[in-house]
C-alpha cells in the first residue's frame, strides 16, 4: 500500500507543473500535428511506441546486472549497458512526443518518470566510466534501483492514469474479420 500511495502522490506534485507545461508546449511546437507527430506517437501502430522501446534499455540493463553479478562477465555486462544507453535517445524521443499530449496530472507523473529515468541512465553511464569492477557494479546496481522507480512511475502513468489509451480513432483499426470479407 505504501508504493501505491507514493505513486498516487506523484500526481499531486504541483511544483513540476511549470517545467512540464513548458516541455509539452515546446515539443508540440516542434512536432505540430503532422506526420512526425503521428509517427513518433504510434498512429501507424494504433498505440504508443514508447512502451515498446523501453524494453531495450530495461532488458539490456537488467541482463547486464545478471551477467556481471551472477556470472562475473564484466565485458559482456559493459556491452549491454552501452546497448541500453544507445537505445535511450530514441526511447526518450517517442516518450517526449507522448508527453506533449498528456493532461496536467499525467504530466506531473510523466516529468517525474523522465527525471528518475535520466538519473538511472546517468548511473549506468557512470558504471561504464569506472575503472574498478567494484565501482562499476555498484553504479549499475544503484541504476537498477533507480530504474525500477522510474518504471513504476511509467507503469502508473500507463495503467492507473490511462495515458495514451484509446487515443487513435477507431477507423485506424480494421478488425481481422472485416478484412477477410
Amino acid at each position: 500500500m505504501v508504493v501505491r500511495r507514493t505513486l498516487h502522490a506523484a500526481e499531486s506534485v504541483r511544483a513540476v507543473d511549470g517545467p512540464a507545461d513548458a516541455i509539452a508546449r515546446a515539443v508540440r511546437r516542434v512536432l505540430g500535428r503532422g506526420k512526425a507527430d503521428r509517427l513518433l506517437r504510434g498512429a501507424w501502430l494504433g498505440h504508443p511506441v514508447h512502451p515498446l522501446l523501453v524494453t531495450v534499455p530495461i532488458g539490456a540493463w537488467v541482463c547486464s546486472a545478471v551477467l556481471d553479478v551472477g556470472f562475473g562477465q564484466r565485458t559482456a555486462a559493459r556491452r549491454l549497458v552501452t546497448i541500453g544507453l544507445a537505445a535511450t535517445p530514441p526511447t526518450v524521443l517517442v516518450g517526449l512526443a507522448d508527453f506533449s499530449r498528456l493532461n496536467v496530472t499525467q504530466r506531473r507523473v510523466g516529468v517525474l518518470h523522465a527525471a528518475v529515468n535520466t538519473l538511472a541512465a546517468s548511473c549506468f553511464l557512470a558504471s561504464t566510466r569506472c575503472r574498478s569492477d567494484r565501482s562499476a557494479r555498484a553504479w549499475g546496481l544503484v541504476g537498477l534501483v533507480v530504474l525500477s522507480t522510474g518504471g513504476a512511475l511509467g507503469g502508473h502513468l500507463s495503467y492507473a492514469q490511462g495515458a495514451g489509451v484509446h487515443r487513435w480513432p477507431e477507423d485506424t483499426h480494421v478488425p481481422a474479420e472485416s478484412r477477410s470479407r
